[in-house]
């Protein structure tokens, strides 16, 4: 199966969408660059969140992030995800941030393979606040490959 059939096949939706005030991906030289999308989850991890709901947030970004890359590459076809940024609300004394982000890595290495094209370099970093409340901002750099 193709990354874009896998991604179906795990009932991830692709609908044209309507440009706005920012670009969600943009496309420059090789490389696709999102910005950050945020969970429709609100709250902060380590206070009124658990971290499976924190990793379920970061797949909920990781499935917008590949949406707008779809809208700009038309495809997951023929992409190597090469870095995500993880950010995470979270309180002081929460430590837990990157097993919050493996909700993300996790959706991309099941599209794209872990030893193969979704085998990526990743931070993941604890915030005092992001936009709107959201639990979790996700923003990758993918390649476009050949």
């Amino acid at each position: 199966m193709t990354p874009q059939q896998r991604a179906e096949s795990l009932g991830i939706k692709f609908d044209k969408q309507t440009p706005g005030y920012l670009n969600l991906c943009i496309r420059s030289g090789n490389q696709l660059l999102t910005s950050g999308h945020v969970s429709d989850l609100k709250g902060k991890l380590g206070a009124d969140l658990k971290t499976d709901a924190g990793y379920a947030a970061a797949k909920n970004c990781a499935e917008k992030v590949l949406r707008s890359v779809w809208n700009t590459h038309g495809t997951l076809d023929g992409l190597r995800v090469l870095k995500v940024l993880g950010c995470v609300n979270s309180t002081l004394d929460f430590t837990e941030q990157h097993l919050v982000i493996n909700g993300c890595s996790d959706l991309l290495h099941q599209i794209f393979g872990k030893d193969g094209d979704g085998y990526h370099a990743r931070s993941a970093l604890g915030f005092a606040q992001l936009p709107t409340g959201a639990a979790v901002e996700v923003e990758a750099i993918f390649e476009v490959k050949g």
